[in-house]
């Protein structure tokens, strides 16, 4: 068997709720508003899905789409990675439950936890498997449902405003031609900053993991994040990791056709975008309707960016994350 030099996306979907939630539909169960939201993040709104739908059918949707732009049927997949951190029940993981929606039993499965980081994360691993041989098609999914896991309170209103649902998916597959396709990856950790963005728990270090003495008011079960905290290093570490996988290939930030940032923040990825010399016209950003929809935002900016046909043959493709553990990484595609 001849192993692939390179690997590549043959095919990106995304899929978003019909249910748009304003930062005024916000300010009426929270003292917030339009312009506090807007000034420190950029976000006008953000969708949320209906009554008890979770991760995993966004997931599908943008799966299916995936893989009618790649040209392939479900059965073609031999790997179903699904990047989240808001799976559907406690356990068996999105992977699984994803499987059997597609129909392809017996496919191997599983779930990657590294929150904003996750796709990334994901990417690398589907590149690995399809480059040594251990697939061929690699399904790669970030699937997101925030809203049932978000406190709408005064004391998280910092956080609650930033997330939205949706899912975003790509299928990896060898490079036609060996030269189009993920150049570079760079991933990084840091545990020390762990709490600094986390949810507590349910976790196994209380037992039980679920108290009846708990009530939703407590603090343990809702995201918690020191905000100006992340921002700096958000903006430091993406700098750092789009500038390492640069000089892994011996490109300059100036050479990068359109960089694709994960959607946490407007105001990180501008100041991002400033430290690199990279505008507007080489940015993309869908976190003003979309919010932060954490492992998926970047296959749905990519999707959207492809549609406009702001992104063409040939051109040098960079993606950069970073989220909570802390986790944080870049990628350099050549499209």
């Amino acid at each position: 068997m001849t192993l692939p030099r390179r690997t590549t996306i043959l095919g990106a979907g995304a899929c978003l709720p019909d249910r748009v939630v304003t930062n005024d539909d916000l300010a009426g169960v929270m003292d917030t508003n339009h312009e506090w939201i807007e000034k420190r993040s950029g976000i006008h709104e953000r969708r949320y899905v209906d009554n008890h739908e979770g991760s995993v059918p966004l997931a599908e949707k943008a799966a299916r789409q995936a893989l009618e732009q790649a040209g392939i049927e479900a059965g073609d997949l031999d790997m179903v990675i699904c990047a989240t951190l808001s799976q559907d029940v406690d356990f068996p993981g999105n992977s699984s439950l994803l499987q059997e929606r597609l129909g392809i039993p017996g496919t191997m499965a599983f779930d990657v936890h590294n929150q904003c980081s996750g796709f990334l994360y994901s990417l690398a691993l589907a590149d690995s498997y399809v480059r040594t041989g251990g697939a061929r098609h690699v399904l790669v999914v970030g699937s997101e449902v925030h809203s049932s896991g978000i406190e709408f309170a005064d004391r998280s209103r910092h956080v609650t405003v930033l997330f939205g649902d949706g899912a975003g998916a790509v299928v990896v597959g060898p490079s036609p031609d060996g030269e189009r396709g993920i150049v570079a990856m760079n991933l990084c950790a840091q545990g020390a900053y762990a709490e600094k963005l986390c949810t507590l728990g349910p976790g196994s270090r209380w037992k039980p993991r679920v108290r009846s003495e708990q009530v939703p008011e407590d603090i343990f079960i809702w995201p918690q994040m020191e905000g100006k905290f992340v921002f700096r290093h958000a903006v430091t570490r993406m700098t750092e990791a789009v500038n390492e996988v640069l000089e892994q290939t011996g490109h300059q930030a100036d050479d990068i056709d359109m960089f694709l940032p994960h959607q946490a923040n407007l105001r990180i990825n501008q100041l991002v975008g400033m430290g690199l010399n990279i505008g507007e016209d080489r940015m993309a950003n869908n976190i003003e309707r979309c919010g932060n929809t954490t492992a998926a935002t970047i296959p749905i900016l990519l999707t959207e960016t492809l549609a406009a046909g702001r992104i063409k043959t040939g051109d040098l493709v960079c993606l950069a994350a970073f989220g909570a553990g802390f986790t944080w990484g870049a990628a350099l595609l050549r499209w």
